[in-house]
């Protein structure tokens, strides 16, 4: 530790107080704009065509195959390539490849708006995809750099929070501008924010950042290509088991080329002088649960705002925008939570953090579970939607924190890309898992009424059974939630001493 002559005491620079102290929390700060500002872009760029997806579905003239690709496409390489990305910035230097990705995110966009064709705009959106992919590989690494470890969770629940931003800001905004300034305008909205965002990180992250962390190592090119052939392969059997049903012949091909590939994967890399998947980094405890942990928080929470907004539409009868001001406790948990569980975590472990928060959004999903009925008072509705987005604000803030701080520096990148992987699949799968439950109450002929939102006017019986497939669904979620909580609590003892970093 380096030390500084103060008279004839020695204090050291990185102690608070200290003027180097200061300054390191200065530029931490800075770095913490800049990372918020790729997590806010790509969240808003996803939620805002979420809601025009019609508009574009009806310019070109999109097939149901192609309309799902314009979403798929990009979960499924940004998914992908999360690993690869934190693999190649660990080697080549974080500040490079983080500022490629602004620059790449950018011009897709830019083209994006421009497409001629549906499938011009999925090539657009893999683009974009890859661009995105280099961000939020990196971003988490960036900012648990930068910042003391004392002060590292103020600065992750302050980055976990602006995605609270994006789910608030993203929706409305794309309503918007799908109904005043068309489409393109979807796309071409990230233009200037890239820019802006390209040029401050340009200026604020420090150029000695691009230097590799050690020895420039080879990518591991085969691992990497079969990771991506299994995930495509697993993720489209996810996604499409949602609306195709399981027995269907892509998902059932689906599955079985992903289940293939995994002892092809094992093989590749115990070969591999640098595997992309160290399976060696992950045999630490905290890291195996925390992990598994967060894969069932994203499961638990992913589809919630979905399946929310269908009964308010589906069961109640409300138009689209009520549904979406209904549902707006959830991000509000979030930005609540976030922020204040950083600023806790001076004094609270990330570990309790991340139990708690669990166990929060456990609590939130009891009270849906309990409370399905169509006429249930909308503050009941709206506690346990609250409840559920406080969980999540503070389980990602004290689980983020926890990975991070149990990790040698030379393999953040990487095991940041794969829990950020780990997480993209709670998510796909959150969607196929909710949507199939839900429906698989209703006769096949009444499911378009479910997407359309409009069952109400059909049959108080179907309305019924519906609500069947809601209580159903709030009890798979609230069985995976409460996985998830006792998965975090296996994840370590609060008292176990960080690495030293």
């Amino acid at each position: 530790m380096c030390v500084r002559l103060v008279g004839m005491v020695a204090i050291p620079q990185d102690l608070p107080g200290s003027p180097e102290y200061s300054a390191r929390l200065r530029y931490a700060w800075r770095v913490c704009s800049v990372t918020s500002l790729g997590l806010v872009l790509i969240g808003v760029s996803g939620s805002t065509l979420n809601v025009a997806l019609p508009a574009v579905v009806r310019h070109f003239r999109a097939d149901a195959f192609a309309s799902g690709w314009i979403l798929l496409s990009f979960m499924l390489v940004n998914t992908a390539t999360l690993v690869f990305f934190g693999r190649v910035a660990d080697l080549l230097g974080r500040r490079e490849v983080y500022l490629a990705g602004f620059a790449l995110f950018t011009a897709a966009s830019l083209l994006a708006g421009l497409s001629p064709g549906v499938w011009f705009l999925i090539a657009m959106r893999v683009l974009q995809a890859v661009g995105a992919a280099m961000i939020l590989a990196n971003g988490t690494v960036i900012i648990t750099d930068a910042f003391p470890p004392d002060r590292l969770s103020q600065g992750m629940g302050v980055y976990i929070g602006t995605l609270s931003v994006a789910q608030l800001a993203g929706p409305t905004l794309g309503g918007l501008i799908a109904e005043t300034a068309g489409w393109q305008w979807i796309f071409w909205v990230n233009v200037p924010a890239g820019l802006i965002a390209f040029g401050w990180g340009a200026f604020a992250l420090r150029k000695a950042d691009r230097d590799p962390q050690g020895p420039r190592e080879p990518v591991d090119a085969a691992g990497n290509l079969v990771v991506f052939a299994l995930l495509s392969a697993a993720l489209v059997a996810l996604s499409e088991a949602g609306s195709r049903g399981p027995g269907s012949p892509v998902v059932i091909t689906g599955a079985v080329v992903a289940a293939l590939l995994v002892p092809v994967l094992v093989a590749v890399e115990r070969r591999a002088s640098h595997p992309v998947l160290d399976v060696r980094l992950f045999g630490k405890r905290v890291l195996a649960f925390a992990n598994l942990a967060s894969f069932c928080n994203a499961l638990a929470r992913s589809a919630l705002i979905l399946l929310v907004a269908l009964y308010f539409q589906a069961a109640r009868g409300v138009d689209a925008v009520t549904a979406a001001l209904g549902v707006l406790p959830v991000p509000i948990g979030m930005a609540l939570a976030s922020p204040l569980a950083g600023a806790l975590g001076r004094r609270v472990s990330p570990y309790a953090l991340s139990v708690g928060g669990s166990l929060f959004s456990a609590s939130g999903l009891g009270i849906l579970l309990l409370n399905t009925a169509p006429a249930t008072p909308y503050w009941v509705v709206g506690a346990g939607l609250f409840l559920c987005g406080c969980g999540s604000g503070t389980f990602l803030t004290g689980n983020t924190t926890q990975v991070m701080k149990a990790l040698p520096p030379g393999s953040l990148g990487v095991v940041n890309g794969f829990r950020l992987m780990i997480m993209n699949v709670g998510i796909v799968l959150s969607v196929a898992v909710t949507l199939s439950v839900l429906t698989g109450s209703v006769s096949p002929r009444l499911r378009d009424q479910v997407y359309a939102g409009t069952l109400s006017r059909v049959s108080p019986v179907a309305v019924e059974q519906l609500m069947d497939g809601f209580q159903r669904t709030y009890g798979v979620l609230f069985a995976v939630a409460l996985t998830g909580a006792l998965l975090a609590a296996l994840a370590g003892n609060p008292r176990e001493a960080s690495p030293a970093r």
